[in-house]
Protein backbone atom coordinates (compact mmCIF):
# COMPACT_ATOMS: atom_id res chain seq x y z
CA UNK A 1 0.00 0.00 0.00
CA UNK A 2 1.59 3.41 -0.96
CA UNK A 3 0.95 6.34 1.54
CA UNK A 4 1.32 9.68 1.02
CA UNK A 5 2.44 11.63 3.93
CA UNK A 6 2.66 15.31 4.42
CA UNK A 7 2.77 18.04 6.66
CA UNK A 8 3.20 21.65 8.53
CA UNK A 9 0.95 22.97 5.49
CA UNK A 10 -0.17 26.11 7.32
CA UNK A 11 -2.40 26.61 4.39
CA UNK A 12 -0.32 26.87 1.55
CA UNK A 13 -3.20 25.45 0.28
CA UNK A 14 -2.03 25.30 -3.81
CA UNK A 15 1.43 23.12 -2.73
CA UNK A 16 -1.36 20.67 -1.14
CA UNK A 17 -3.56 20.49 -4.08
CA UNK A 18 -0.09 20.03 -6.25
CA UNK A 19 1.00 16.91 -3.73
CA UNK A 20 -1.80 15.42 -3.81
CA UNK A 21 -2.43 15.59 -7.61
CA UNK A 22 1.16 14.47 -7.83
CA UNK A 23 0.32 11.55 -4.81
CA UNK A 24 -2.61 10.43 -7.28
CA UNK A 25 -0.28 10.10 -10.18
CA UNK A 26 1.42 7.45 -8.37
CA UNK A 27 -1.30 6.03 -7.09
CA UNK A 28 -1.08 6.36 -3.72
CA UNK A 29 -3.86 4.89 -1.58
CA UNK A 30 -4.32 6.86 1.90
CA UNK A 31 -2.66 10.32 2.72
CA UNK A 32 -2.00 10.86 6.26
CA UNK A 33 -1.48 14.96 7.27
CA UNK A 34 0.87 15.10 10.45
CA UNK A 35 -0.61 18.12 11.62
CA UNK A 36 -0.34 22.47 11.33
CA UNK A 37 -2.99 21.78 8.48
CA UNK A 38 -3.61 25.75 8.43
CA UNK A 39 -7.42 25.67 7.77
CA UNK A 40 -10.85 24.96 5.47
CA UNK A 41 -8.53 25.94 2.34
CA UNK A 42 -5.91 22.92 2.94
CA UNK A 43 -8.59 20.57 4.22
CA UNK A 44 -11.06 21.17 1.13
CA UNK A 45 -7.84 19.26 -1.13
CA UNK A 46 -8.54 16.06 1.30
CA UNK A 47 -12.38 15.73 1.25
CA UNK A 48 -13.03 12.70 -0.23
CA UNK A 49 -10.23 10.90 -0.37
CA UNK A 50 -9.10 8.28 1.93
CA UNK A 51 -7.23 10.01 5.00
CA UNK A 52 -6.62 11.12 8.15
CA UNK A 53 -5.45 14.35 9.98
CA UNK A 54 -3.96 15.58 13.31
CA UNK A 55 -4.32 18.86 14.43
CA UNK A 56 -0.81 20.61 15.10
CA UNK A 57 0.10 23.60 17.87
CA UNK A 58 -0.62 25.91 15.47
CA UNK A 59 -4.12 24.87 14.54
CA UNK A 60 -7.03 27.00 15.44
CA UNK A 61 -10.18 24.94 15.72
CA UNK A 62 -13.02 26.14 16.81
CA UNK A 63 -16.94 25.78 16.26
CA UNK A 64 -16.76 27.10 12.61
CA UNK A 65 -13.98 24.66 12.10
CA UNK A 66 -15.67 22.06 13.14
CA UNK A 67 -18.67 23.09 11.13
CA UNK A 68 -17.12 23.30 8.18
CA UNK A 69 -15.69 19.23 9.12
CA UNK A 70 -19.40 17.82 9.43
CA UNK A 71 -20.10 19.87 6.41
CA UNK A 72 -17.66 18.13 3.74
CA UNK A 73 -18.28 14.55 5.65
CA UNK A 74 -14.43 15.02 7.24
CA UNK A 75 -14.14 13.53 10.74
CA UNK A 76 -12.76 15.69 13.48
CA UNK A 77 -9.22 14.24 14.26
CA UNK A 78 -8.81 12.77 18.24
CA UNK A 79 -6.73 13.95 20.52
CA UNK A 80 -2.98 12.24 19.75
CA UNK A 81 -1.77 9.94 18.92
CA UNK A 82 -4.24 9.10 16.09
CA UNK A 83 -4.05 5.06 15.51
CA UNK A 84 -4.59 3.43 12.13
CA UNK A 85 -4.51 -0.05 10.73
CA UNK A 86 -3.05 0.31 7.29
CA UNK A 87 -2.24 -2.60 5.27
CA UNK A 88 -1.85 -5.07 8.38
CA UNK A 89 0.55 -2.18 10.05
CA UNK A 90 0.07 0.10 13.17
CA UNK A 91 0.13 3.38 12.06
CA UNK A 92 0.27 5.78 14.55
CA UNK A 93 0.06 9.87 14.17
CA UNK A 94 0.91 13.06 16.05
CA UNK A 95 1.83 15.90 15.36
CA UNK A 96 5.14 16.25 16.91
CA UNK A 97 5.11 18.58 19.86
CA UNK A 98 3.32 16.26 21.84
CA UNK A 99 4.50 14.62 25.34
CA UNK A 100 3.31 11.45 24.48
CA UNK A 101 5.18 10.95 21.22
CA UNK A 102 8.56 10.26 22.79
CA UNK A 103 7.10 7.34 25.00
CA UNK A 104 4.95 6.07 21.71
CA UNK A 105 8.55 5.01 20.33
CA UNK A 106 9.90 3.65 23.23
CA UNK A 107 7.23 1.32 23.82
CA UNK A 108 7.30 0.01 19.97
CA UNK A 109 3.36 -0.39 20.11
CA UNK A 110 3.50 0.43 16.63
CA UNK A 111 5.25 -0.10 12.85
CA UNK A 112 5.36 3.50 11.57
CA UNK A 113 4.76 6.89 14.20
CA UNK A 114 4.61 9.56 11.58
CA UNK A 115 4.63 13.34 12.83
CA UNK A 116 5.62 16.73 11.61
CA UNK A 117 6.36 19.75 13.91
CA UNK A 118 10.24 20.17 13.05
CA UNK A 119 9.72 21.05 9.01
CA UNK A 120 12.80 18.50 8.70
CA UNK A 121 12.78 15.39 6.93
CA UNK A 122 13.37 12.13 9.52
CA UNK A 123 13.44 8.61 8.57
CA UNK A 124 14.65 6.68 11.43
CA UNK A 125 14.48 3.35 12.83
CA UNK A 126 14.52 3.02 17.03
CA UNK A 127 14.01 -0.78 17.87
CA UNK A 128 10.79 -2.07 15.85
CA UNK A 129 9.29 1.41 15.26
CA UNK A 130 10.36 3.05 12.26
CA UNK A 131 10.12 7.63 12.62
CA UNK A 132 8.66 9.39 10.01
CA UNK A 133 8.41 13.22 9.04
CA UNK A 134 7.82 14.03 5.68
CA UNK A 135 9.19 17.77 6.06
CA UNK A 136 7.24 20.58 5.46
CA UNK A 137 5.21 22.37 2.72
CA UNK A 138 5.81 26.11 4.55
CA UNK A 139 9.16 27.64 5.94
CA UNK A 140 11.39 24.56 4.62
CA UNK A 141 14.12 24.05 2.61
CA UNK A 142 13.16 21.59 0.30
CA UNK A 143 9.92 21.41 0.56
CA UNK A 144 9.09 18.20 1.33
CA UNK A 145 6.61 14.92 1.19
CA UNK A 146 6.75 11.60 1.73
CA UNK A 147 5.00 8.25 0.29
CA UNK A 148 5.44 5.40 2.40
CA UNK A 149 5.09 1.98 0.39
CA UNK A 150 4.09 -0.97 3.49
CA UNK A 151 5.16 -3.58 0.73
CA UNK A 152 8.36 -2.45 0.34
CA UNK A 153 8.81 -0.66 3.91
CA UNK A 154 10.36 1.52 1.45
CA UNK A 155 10.30 5.70 2.04
CA UNK A 156 10.62 7.83 -0.73
CA UNK A 157 10.94 11.94 0.15
CA UNK A 158 9.79 14.16 -2.85
CA UNK A 159 11.04 17.57 -3.14
CA UNK A 160 8.61 20.64 -4.27
CA UNK A 161 9.23 22.99 -7.14
CA UNK A 162 7.30 25.87 -6.37
CA UNK A 163 7.33 27.35 -9.54
CA UNK A 164 5.99 24.75 -11.75
CA UNK A 165 3.44 22.45 -8.59
CA UNK A 166 5.73 19.35 -9.62
CA UNK A 167 7.80 17.24 -7.06
CA UNK A 168 10.71 15.23 -8.15
CA UNK A 169 13.10 12.04 -5.42
CA UNK A 170 14.81 13.55 -3.41
CA UNK A 171 15.52 11.09 -0.93
CA UNK A 172 14.70 7.56 -0.39
CA UNK A 173 15.34 4.94 2.25
CA UNK A 174 14.30 1.52 3.21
Amino acid sequence: MLIGILSDSHGQHNLVGAALRFFDSLGVEYVVHCGDVGGSVVLDHLVGRRCAFVWGNMDAVDGRLRSYLETVDLPLPPKPPLRLELDGKTVVVFHGHERGMHRAVRTSEADYILHGHTHVARDERIGTVRVINPGALHRAWPKTVAILNTSTDCVTFYAADERSGTFAPWMCSR
